[in-house]
């Protein structure tokens, strides 16, 4: 049961025997236990970002997300251009053009604000789980003279403190996959954006199982990735498309570009284990070191097939 749909349950028992109050009971303890499990989720995701995002900005940059290789997945590039590259052609592919007032959901150290900020002269904000994120992105926008127009802030994305219709562009780059709602995650990004603004998610997804379930090892695989990167779950794209459509979003487009950016893991993995971030690593502390470890499940996904980097775009 979603967020959403337990919310509703009050409404549907006023006039109700007993033994639905039991039944409604029942719902209303599984939604606490929701509750706290998110609430656990959601330290676990501090304290992770909290622990790498120096040693990750100190070996591989201000971005934290995937680079671009091109359609299939070939081009040779430094390693930070593959990722300002990642942020040109999604907003190609969106047909976003300019925008006055963004919103980067999950923004890390402000990697993509202060792009797009810089970029279209925009204001941008940046929320996340992190107060060490937050303030390093900080830090940035005043080195950057961006201070003016950027602000950033400790935020849950499924309680988002903005007023409806704030923002002419709401952008998510591989953040959607740490939500314990997927469904109330979009629903927030709708609530908070412009009409006629739009939505640019990009998210880790499982393979489409339309044709086939994930087979066991497969779901093992899985449930390693959430273990080490601090996930509930993931979805597939069409999954995620069916919400957006719910919502309702417009003039809706997906993209699957597993094989453009899936040379991005055997970079990072060649860099994890240079003197440097050795080093590093054995100062940011066991969660770090996991992680750093563990790089070799995500490249196996991409090779399997079975993880994939999923686009959806739509507008208000």
């Amino acid at each position: 049961m979603s967020y959403s749909q337990a919310e509703k349950y009050p409404y549907l028992i006023k006039n109700i025997d007993g033994s639905l109050r039991i039944s409604f009971f029942s719902i209303s303890c599984h939604f606490l236990i929701i509750k706290f499990m998110s609430q656990i989720l959601y330290k676990q995701i501090q304290e992770f970002y909290d622990a790498s995002s120096s040693l990750w900005e100190q070996i591989w940059g201000e971005h934290m997300h995937h680079g671009y290789y091109g359609v299939d997945g070939k081009q040779v590039k430094e390693r930070r251009q593959a990722q300002i590259d990642l942020i040109e052609e999604l907003l190609k592919w969106a047909d976003v053009k300019g925008a006055e007032n963004i919103l980067d959901v999950g923004c890390g150290i402000g990697g993509s604000s202060l792009y797009l900020a810089d970029k279209f002269g925009a204001n941008a904000t940046g929320i996340t789980l992190s107060p060490v994120q937050a303030a390093r992105a900080t830090e940035r926008s005043l080195a950057m003279s961006l201070s003016q127009k950027t602000r950033f802030m400790v935020a849950n994305a499924q309680e988002m403190p903005f007023d409806d219709n704030s923002f002419d562009l709401v952008w998510s780059l591989e953040s959607g996959e740490h939500m314990p709602d997927k469904t109330k995650f979009l629903q927030e990004c709708y609530r908070v954006l412009k009409p006629g603004g739009t939505l640019i998610m990009v998210t880790w997804c499982h393979r489409n199982t339309d044709k086939s379930p994930l087979t066991t090892d497969e779901q093992k695989h899985l449930e390693d990735i959430y273990r080490v990167y601090c996930l509930p779950y993931v979805i597939s794209l069409a999954e995620y498309e069916a919400i957006a459509w719910q919502l309702p979003l417009n003039n809706i487009r997906t993209a699957d570009w597993s094989t453009a950016v899936a040379p991005f893991w055997n970079v990072v993995i060649d860099s994890a284990f240079t003197p440097q971030a050795f080093i590093g690593l054995l100062m940011a502390g066991w969660t770090t070191i996991q992680g750093a470890l563990s790089l070799g499940l995500m490249r196996r996904g991409y090779e399997t097939g079975l993880v994939r980097f999923g686009l959806l775009r739509g507008t208000k």
